[in-house]
This record gives structure tokens, sequence and C-alpha cells, in this order.
């Protein structure tokens, strides 16, 4: 099978964080966002990979390449010389998409979850329909464009809602998809929208299909959002029992849901959780709070700060007695000078704060 995940652009959402590396490479969990998807594609038998890209592709090729003889896959770029939107990179890479009739999978780089690949292909096989949407149910559908199905069918779309202001469901498109190659004869090679007028043409003919996803869902293209997804994330891991998170038995976690690299350095008489993320070679001085939160590869959080909501980014230093909150994101290589407090600060990469910063803003 294949599969082709959309890479995009400048991933301004996520700033300042990429502006050091692309969005796909900041790691969640403790690994590259994209090497989630990476490994569920080729857990579920997923021989070749496309990766649509139109920013720094050179940086995302030399990244990504170790990965194939690790997996067992073949990983092919699609750069675009123009954004494509959601549909026009399946039409670029069309060689690859069809060059067999099997179904490939598309999913947007920014989706987390436990990723039903092996589930969404068998339903995809037994309608019969051209394509299928992975479908999440929220809370608050007026937000979103909704789903609507054909009465007294298994899945068959019959419409999508914008913003509806009455309910007409509660079900969302998830960003990822199983199609027939013979989708990417449906589209033209410019910037075009799969969702808005690729799939809306599939349901008019009858051939479009939605599949529930069970578990978390998120999109993390955001700080806010991240910080949220890597809590889900954490729960879905301490559900499974997975012995990838520290043991509550430790004296420093407070809450569960921490996961530390073996190679973090944690000081005494620290409480860090729950939700809380430490990444290589970080060093965690003594006294300090860490509650949802992430800390970047080669930081340190220094003795008695306080780290809550927020980002550290890469070889970033939080000073003594300092408190970062508010969904605050530091960049790379960023010092916040000891008992300084920071609330939503979006610090860019290479600077020093060493005065308050008490309303959300962007520091350059």
């Amino acid at each position: 099978m294949k599969g082709l995940i959309l890479v995009g652009g400048y991933g301004t959402r996520l700033r300042p964080l990429t502006l050091t590396l692309p969005k796909p490479l900041v790691e969640f969990g403790n690994k590259p966002m994209i090497l989630h998807q990476v490994e569920s594609l080729a857990a579920a038998g997923v021989t070749d990979i496309v990766l649509a890209v139109n920013y720094r592709p050179e940086i995302m090729v030399a990244a990504l390449k170790k990965y194939e003889e690790m997996y067992n896959i073949t990983i092919t770029f699609s750069v675009e010389t123009e954004p494509l939107g959601t549909a026009g990179p399946l039409k670029l890479a069309a060689d690859v998409l069809q060059k067999d009739d099997s179904p490939f999978f598309v999913l947007n780089s920014d989706i987390i979850c436990d990723y039903p690949f092996l589930q969404l292909a068998e339903f995809h096989r037994s309608h019969g329909g051209e394509a299928t949407i992975v479908a999440t149910k929220v809370e608050e559908p007026s937000k979103y464009g909704v789903i609507v199905h054909k009465p007294n069918t298994i899945g068959q779309i019959d419409r999508f809602v914008e913003k509806p202001v009455e309910f007409v469901g509660n079900r969302i498109n998830a960003g990822i998809y199983i199609l027939n190659p013979s989708v990417v004869d449906r589209i033209e090679l410019r910037p075009t929208s799969i969702e808005k007028e690729t799939f809306p043409t599939l349901a008019k003919d009858g051939s479009l299909y939605s599949f529930d996803l069970e578990g978390y869902w998120m999109d993390v293209g955001q700080p806010k959002d991240f910080l949220s997804g890597t809590c889900l994330y954490l729960s879905s891991l301490a559900k499974k029992g997975s012995k990838l998170l520290t043991p509550t038995t430790e004296e420093f976690v407070h809450g569960g849901n921490v996961l530390i690299d073996p190679s973090a350095k944690i000081g005494n008489n620290c409480r860090i959780g729950p939700n809380v993320t430490i990444g290589p070679n970080v060093v965690i001085g003594d006294g300090v709070r860490l509650q949802r939160c992430v800390i970047l590869q080669g930081s340190r959080v220094r003795d008695h700060a306080w780290v809550k909501s927020s980002i550290v980014g890469w070889n970033s230093t939080v000073g003594r007695w300092a408190r970062l909150e508010g969904v605050t994101v530091l960049g790379d290589d960023v010092t916040v000078a000891d008992e300084v407090y920071v609330n939503g600060g979006s610090v860019l990469p290479h600077k020093t704060i060493t005065s308050n910063i008490e309303t959300p803003s962007i520091i350059m």
C-alpha cells in the first residue's frame, strides 16, 4: 500500500519553533511529529510514502531518508514550486499514487491520534466507494464543517455543512483519508482543496464514506493544541500501560503521565507532572515544578523554577525561581533570567529575557 503525508509550508502557527525546524520535525512525545505517522503507516503495511512539501525540503530529505532502511519503506519527496492546497499535491504525486490499483492513505502532518489504518482499509474495501474519510466526534460542531450522512446507510456521506447554526451532526473531517487511485483523475494540477472541491463531488456521486475514529484526536499545529495533544497522547500511553512513561513510583512524579528521555537529569525535590515531556540531554535543577509542559532537547531548567502550560525550545535556559505559564513558547537558544515571570510569551530564537512579560506577546 501507499501513503501521502501533506507536510505543507511554513508552519507559521507553531512559531517560534518552526523558525528552527520545519514543523513535522519538531518533537512531539520526544520524537519528530512526522515519525508517529511514518511508523503507523509502516506498521499497517505501507511500503511507499510520499511527503508533499513546499518549505525547506532539503532539511526534510536529510532528516527522513534514514527511516527508509529502518522501516523498510521508500520515501519520495514531492516538492511543490507553489503551494497546491490539500488536493493539488495528490495530482503532483500521481506517478506513485497511481502506479497500481491499490488504495492509498492521505493524512495531514499535524494530526495526532491512534491511527486506525488497518481498520480503515478494511472498511474502505467493504463499501466499494472511491473514498473514505476518517471522522471524529466533537462537542461543539458549530465551529466546524460537519459531515451529514445519507439515511439508512453505513457511513455514506450525503453532504457537508459548514459551521451549522442548527444541529445536523457532530462528526467532522479528521484529516485522514483512504482513496482509490481513480480519485486522482478527478483532481487538476493547480492549487485546490480536497475538502471543498474533491469531496463534495465524490459525495454527490455517492462514492464518499466516513469511518468513525475511536479514541483521542488533535490537530497539534498551534502551541495550545500542541500542549493539549501532548496531554491526550500521554494519557493514551498510560491507558496502554506503556513502558515509555516514567513510573509513578519515582518520587518526583506528581500525577503521572510523565515522559522523560533516559539521558535527561532530574534534580532533588522536584515535582513533575501531570502531562510533562522532557527531551534528551535536558537538565532539571533542584526544587523545580513542571506541569503540562514540553521541555525540548538540550534545555536547562534551573533550581526552583516553575513551568506550566508552556513549551521550552531546544537549548534554552529557564533561570532560578523563574516562572513560565499561559502557553509561553521559547524558541531555540532562549534564556529567561533568574526570577523573571513570562505569561504567554512567544520568544524568538537566541533572545534573552531579563524583565517580566505579564501579557501574551511576541518577543522579537
